[in-house]
C-alpha cells in the first residue's frame, strides 16, 4: 500500500512537494465513510482512494508521471538499460537555479506489516544518491545509502557488498540487488511491478492491451460481470482466433543456398492472431430476443466503451489483489454515474476487502461530495506565477461538514481553477478582418 510520495525538480515541480495517502485525524459527516475509506496496516492508517483536481496544465498529470518514472526506473534500470543510456528524467526548466540539479523522488509504502522509505536523486547522466530504510517495531533503520559511487550497507545487505562495483552510474543499486535475488530488493521490486499506472487507454496500443490483459486474466468472469453491470449493452466478451494464409511473396524466405541436388518446395505459411469481440443482444421485428451479434471493439464500440473495457481488468485486478491503480483523467469519456460507482468500489469495504488503492486525476466536480470523499482524499494542483506546481490537500482548509464542496471549488475558494481572460474579445478583435 502506498503511504506517500515526494517529488521535486521534475517537470512542473520545482520545490519538493508531497502527496499522501495517510489518513489524518478528521471525521466525516457520515461516520460510515470513515469506516469504509480508512484502513490500518500495523500502526499506519491509510486511505483507499484520492482524487487530484486542478486547471489544465496545472501539473495533475505530472503527479502520475512522477510515480510512473520511479516505478519504471526501479524495474528497468538494471535489466534493460545499457551503460551509456541516458536516464529519461525531465527536470524543471523554468528556473536557472535547478536546471543543473538532480530530480528528487521518494516513496513510502507498506509491504505486509513492514514500512519502507525508498528514494533517489537522478540526473539524465547518473544516479546521484539513493537510499532505503525500513521500519519495524516503530523504529526506522537504514538498509543502504548511496552517494555517487559510495554505497553503505546495513547488515541485511552485507552479502551484496561485492555488487557495488558492478552498479552502473545510470542504474539503481536496489534494482541490481533484485537481479541477484536479494530478498528485500525482490520484495520491493515486486511491489513496484504491481502498480498499474495510466494504462494508455486512449490510444490504439492501449486498446490492444485490452486483449492481452483479458487473455491473461485469471478472473475473466469477474471482468465480464463488471462490464455487463455498466449498462453499455455488452452481454459477453469473447476471444476470436483468426488464422490467415500468407502468400509466399509476403513471407520472408531464407537466403541460405540449398544443398546440391535438393529440391526447393514453395510452401504457404500461416499467421495466427486474436481479436476481442463484444456480444450484444439481437432482436426480431417483434422485439423478441433471437440471438447475439458480435462487435469488433475497434470498429464498432464507442470511445467511452473502449475506455471502460480497458479499465475493467485493472480495476478487477486491483480489488482482487489489494494493489494500487493510478488513472489519469478517470472521468474522461465516462458518464458521471459510472465514475461515481467505480470510486465506490474502492471506497466500500465489502467490494474492497483487500484495501486496494485508487488515485486519479479529474475535472468532474460532481465527485466533490461529502458522501464520497473525506477531505484528506481530495488534492489540488495549482501553478505559481513562476510556472511551478503547488500540491495541497483540502484538509489544509477549514471546511464545514455541511459545506458544498463543488460550489466552493467552482467559486475558487480552494484555488486550483483556471483564471480566464476575456475570451470573447477574440471575436471582437477580429470580426472586421
Amino acid at each position: 500500500m502506498l503511504i506517500g510520495m515526494s517529488v521535486g525538480n521534475y517537470r512542473s515541480f520545482h520545490e519538493v512537494v508531497t502527496f499522501s495517502m495517510a489518513a489524518t485525524a478528521i471525521t466525516s459527516r457520515d461516520k460510515t465513510l470513515d469506516q469504509h475509506t480508512v484502513f490500518s496496516v500495523g500502526n499506519v492508517s491509510l486511505l483507499t482512494s484520492a482524487a487530484i483536481y486542478g486547471a489544465n496544465a496545472s501539473g495533475k498529470s505530472n503527479c502520475i508521471a512522477a510515480l510512473r518514472f520511479i516505478r519504471d526506473f526501479v524495474i528497468n534500470s538494471a535489466r534493460s538499460m545499457q551503460i551509456d543510456d541516458p536516464i529519461q528524467v525531465e527536470r524543471f526548466r523554468l528556473s536557472t537555479a535547478t536546471i543543473d540539479q538532480p530530480s528528487f523522488f521518494e516513496l513510502s509504502f507498506m509491504i505486509e506489516t513492514t514500512q519502507y522509505r525508498y528514494g533517489c536523486e537522478v540526473t539524465p547522466q547518473a544516479v546521484v544518491s539513493e537510499w532505503l530504510y525500513h521500519t519495524r517495531n516503530v523504529r526506522e533503520t537504514m538498509v543502504f545509502e548511496r552517494e555517487g559511487d559510495q554505497i553503505e550497507l546495513a547488515e541485511a545487505f552485507k552479502e551484496f557488498r561485492q555488487l557495488r562495483q558492478f552498479t552502473r552510474n545510470n542504474a539503481l543499486f536496489l534494482s541490481v540487488i533484485a537481479q541477484f535475488n536479494g530478498e528485500i530488493a525482490k520484495t520491493i521490486l515486486k511491489w513496484f511491478t504491481q502498480i498499474q499506472i495510466d494504462l494508455s487507454i486512449n490510444d490504439r496500443q492501449g486498446r490492444t492491451n485490452i486483449l492481452r490483459q483479458f487473455e491473461q486474466a485469471d478472473d475473466q468472469a469477474a471482468i465480464i460481470h463488471f462490464v455487463k453491470a455498466l449498462d453499455v449493452g455488452i452481454t459477453d466478451i469473447q476471444v476470436e482466433r483468426i488464422v490467415e494464409d500468407l502468400h509466399p511473396n509476403e513471407y520472408p524466405v531464407s537466403q541460405t543456398k540449398p544443398p546440391a541436388g535438393s529440391t526447393v518446395i514453395e510452401r504457404h505459411s500461416r499467421t495466427t492472431y486474436s481479436k476481442l469481440k463484444t456480444l450484444h443482444e439481437q432482436f426480431d421485428v417483434n422485439g423478441s430476443l433471437v440471438g447475439f451479434e458480435a462487435f469488433d471493439i475497434e470498429a464498432h464500440e464507442s470511445d467511452g466503451t473502449k475506455k471502460l473495457l480497458a479499465l475493467a481488468f485493472p480495476i478487477v485486478h486491483a480489488l482482487k489483489h489489494g494493489s494500487l491503480l493510478v488513472v489519469d483523467e478517470l472521468d474522461a469519456r465516462i458518464h458521471p454515474l459510472i465514475t461515481w460507482e467505480i470510486i465506490k468500489l474502492f471506497n466500500t469495504a465489502t467490494s474492497n476487502p483487500h484495501h486496494a488503492q485508487l488515485i486519479f486525476t479529474t475535472h468532474d466536480t460532481n465527485l466533490l461530495s461529502h458522501d464520497l470523499f473525506r477531505r484528506d482524499q481530495l488534492w489540488f494542483t495549482e501553478k505559481t506565477r513562476h510556472g511551478a506546481t503547488k500540491l495541497y490537500s483540502l484538509v489544509e482548509y477549514k471546511v464545514r461538514n455541511d459545506a458544498s464542496l463543488e460550489k466552493n471549488y467552482i467559486e475558487g475558494r480552494y484555488g486550483a481553477i483556471p483564471f480566464l481572460g476575456d475570451i470573447a474579445s477574440i471575436v471582437e478583435d477580429h470580426r472586421d478582418e
